[in-house]
């Protein structure tokens, strides 16, 4: 990328210190090829002029006057896509190879958001189990001033009572309600902190867990949050599951159906209550596909975003056999597999799609590297590079009821992510990562481990 000299000590200022610098004046991307994230065609050698933190301009480069004081950059042969946005993640569940609420501490959410926008994602949604720290920080990254991507949450989400989530969590990062009042009592003291929505777990994990939540609770849970002004998303495996959760009002599937291929009914129901799906593909396949030991995991690509212990985990012989246990793969083979076709089937019918990777939740699911992931799962699937990027970045947005974000126009947030090549036509040029820019300032370069 071709440079004046104020912007490489920008760069170098950036790389150095890992702090936002700062340029008062207008800032020019020059001469790039433009995928805005409304699914459109790639508008090639697109000038895009940012003022503070957001576009003030975009348009063909032989239309858009540059002043003379703006600081310039070169992007030829460079695409300039909105920062990618994930719909469904966790904040501070793991760090390395552990999980537990030992991890949610500012420490540590602070390295996973840097992590995210090291990798282009300049949005996450934290899909339950937020402990008070949550508040705390997210004034800090909706300003910018905490450092990584911004924010959004479910506050801590409704569980089941000896069932989902298997997992430990402290007393302030989890309801489990034993009955439909319990349950409507939990849901208005989260509706006090204003989150962006409601979380619950309904299935029962491949019947891991005793038992699934009853429909009572949520129903309850349901009922309760939309008197209270705010969706419920729901965490499901199921079809079954998924067809009552639609039908009984909830407006997000956090997670793909992946037992069975969905029906007419099915889709006519999600159509007919404008119900979001986010398919979560990577799930699945993060519980083998380490084990496997593709080619690209020798990538600077992917090992920037995995820690030594974790790295360590995948070379583990008795890690990878119990990874790639037959019975233990078919599973989780086959639940991709119907996830990618349904998520196709789904899209192609006009029901709402959004993006997510359920990353953060365990160690597997690497944050940051997941959405990438997603991405080339969904081209796999059947979708265009575009469709794919459409869903990550406007889509995402539109799930989340943002609406200063998601697209590179005017007036919206200059949160961007700039890679080399044209991922529009190729989607590997998505993990070719030149700069991450984020309200307005480039906040990270080209990834190395």
């Amino acid at each position: 990328m071709k440079k004046t000299r104020a912007s490489l000590a920008f760069a170098l200022a950036v790389s150095l210190t890992g702090a936002i610098s700062v340029h008062a004046g207008t800032i020019a991307l020059l001469h790039a090829n433009l995928i805005d994230g409304t699914g459109g065609p790639a508008q090639p050698d697109t000038t895009i002029l940012i003022e503070g933190s957001n576009i003030s301009a975009v348009g063909p480069s032989r239309s858009i006057a540059v002043g003379p004081d703006a600081l310039r950059i070169d992007l030829h042969g460079k695409s300039v896509l909105p920062g990618l946005i994930s719909d469904h993640s966790h904040l501070g569940q793991t760090d390395g190879d552990s999980s537990g609420p030992q991890n949610y501490n500012r420490a540590n959410l602070v390295r996973e958001l840097k992590q995210w926008q090291r990798y282009g994602v300049t949005t996450v949604t934290s899909l339950g189990l937020n402990a008070p720290l949550f508040y705390q920080l997210q004034p800090l990254a909706h300003q910018g001033t905490l450092g990584g991507a911004d924010f959004f949450g479910a506050d801590r989400g409704i569980g089941v009572p000896d069932g989902a989530p298997p997992m430990d969590e402290a007393a302030d990062q989890l309801y489990r309600p034993a009955t439909a009042t319990e349950a409507r009592a939990d849901v208005d003291a989260m509706a006090a902190r204003h989150p962006s929505l409601i979380k619950v777990w309904v299935d029962d994990f491949h019947h891991s867990v005793p038992k699934k939540m009853p429909p009572e609770i949520y129903d309850a849970v349901i009922d309760e949050a939309h008197r209270d002004g705010l969706r419920v998303a729901a965490h499901v495996y199921y079809l079954a599951d998924a067809k009552r959760l639609v039908a009984d009002g909830a407006d997000v599937l956090a997670h793909g159906v992946r037992d069975e291929p969905v029906d007419q009914a099915f889709i006519d129901l999600l159509k007919q209550h404008a119900t979001w799906y986010i398919a979560t593909l990577q799930l699945d396949e993060s519980f083998y596909i380490y084990a496997q030991q593709p080619h690209w995991m020798q990538s600077p690509f992917f090992l920037a975003g995995v820690q030594p212990a974790l790295n360590q985990l995948f070379h583990s012989d008795t890690w990878r056999a119990k990874a790639l246990a037959p019975a233990t793969l078919a599973v989780n083979e086959h639940s991709l597999a119907t996830n990618e076709a349904n998520l196709y089937r789904l899209y192609r019918a006009g029901v709402k799609i959004g993006f997510g990777t359920d990353s953060g939740a365990t160690p597997l699911r690497i944050p940051g590297f997941a959405e990438h992931r997603e991405l080339h799962l969904m081209v796999d699937a059947g979708f265009t590079p575009s469709q794919a990027i459409q869903m990550a970045t406007s889509n995402a947005s539109r799930l989340l009821q943002l609406t200063d974000r998601g697209v590179v126009a005017k007036g919206k947030r200059a949160d961007l992510l700039i890679v080399d090549g044209d991922p529009s036509h190729d989607i590997d040029a998505i993990d070719h990562i030149d700069s991450v820019w984020e309200q307005g300032q480039q906040v990270a370069g080209p990834l190395a481990p």
